[in-house]
């Protein structure tokens, strides 16, 4: 059994897809979507029309898959953690299909898939047996999406808020995770045309929103301590940079894509 964390008390664990157990409605309430340029960079990149079959890798509370959905995508959403499964079972949408499976083991039929993308989660996968997988399930010249909201700190208040979010350790470690890991896609050879793309985005928070925000990562500090410091630091962040009771965090969205081959010539 396992214990829901709004103001996260209970530790994750250290296996990948139980990270966000008891995080999950935190994340479904806080994270942010993603840019309409970045989802309309992903279409028109990977020619796709309504009634393409999409598979979103990773899929979490289902904030990707909706926004492929609402374009007509057919969409296969996976996602190992089942409380985050259940936020995106909440919202449901006809063009979108559940699937309780890992990354690195999707079940899908090989050469099933049009496109795959990974919205905010690939780094907690095993990129080698990954991206063999999602080798596999496409189509001869398929595509991978791979995306993240990073924090763009060349806004102040961003900066500031980066400031109080990596003066915990195992926040520090886990972004410098996040941040190589499309070097697996850049760098295979199962995949070629390598694009890279960086759009802006923001977040517009109330006090309580920015810290749901913030306490909605893995790497939040669990120990009492740790969670006042925080709290502290990031009232303080608010308290200086907000106008008329709302923060902007600001964003680098960016999106890494690559394509199957369509023949052995190509790889």
């Amino acid at each position: 059994m396992t214990r829901e964390r709004d103001d996260p008390l209970a530790p994750s664990s250290d296996e990948p897809t139980e990270r966000f157990t008891g995080l999950a409605k935190i994340y479904a309430r806080h994270r942010p979507s993603f840019p309409t340029e970045a989802i309309d960079f992903i279409v028109k990149k990977g020619s796709l029309v309504p009634g393409d079959v999409v598979a979103d890798i990773g899929a979490g509370t289902g904030i990707s898959s909706r926004l492929l959905a609402d374009r007509d995508i057919d969409v296969i959403a996976i996602e190992p953690n089942e409380e985050m499964l259940k936020q995106a079972r909440a919202v449901p949408n006809p063009r979108i299909r559940f699937r309780s499976a890992r990354a690195e083991q999707t079940g899908l039929a090989s050469g099933s898939v049009k496109g795959i993308i990974s919205a905010q989660a690939f780094h907690w996968f095993d990129p080698e047996p990954t991206l063999a997988e999602f080798h596999r399930i496409l189509v001869a010249g398929g595509w991978v999406a791979l995306l993240w909201n990073e924090r763009d700190d060349s806004d102040p208040g961003t900066r500031a808020y980066s400031k109080v979010i990596t003066s915990h350790r195992e926040a520090s470690i886990q972004e410098a995770r996040r941040q190589r890991a499309a070097l697996s896609l850049s760098q295979s050879r199962s995949f070629f045309d390598y694009t890279f793309r960086v759009y802006p985005h923001e977040q517009i928070l109330s006090k309580e929103e920015l810290l749901g925000r913030a306490f909605s990562v893995s790497y939040a500090p669990l120990d009492e301590r740790g969670r006042d410091a925080w709290r502290t630091g990031l009232e303080a962040v608010f308290d200086q940079y907000a106008r008329d009771e709302r923060f902007r965090l600001a964003y680098s969205t960016s999106v890494h894509f690559a394509r199957a081959p369509v023949s052995n010539d190509e790889s």
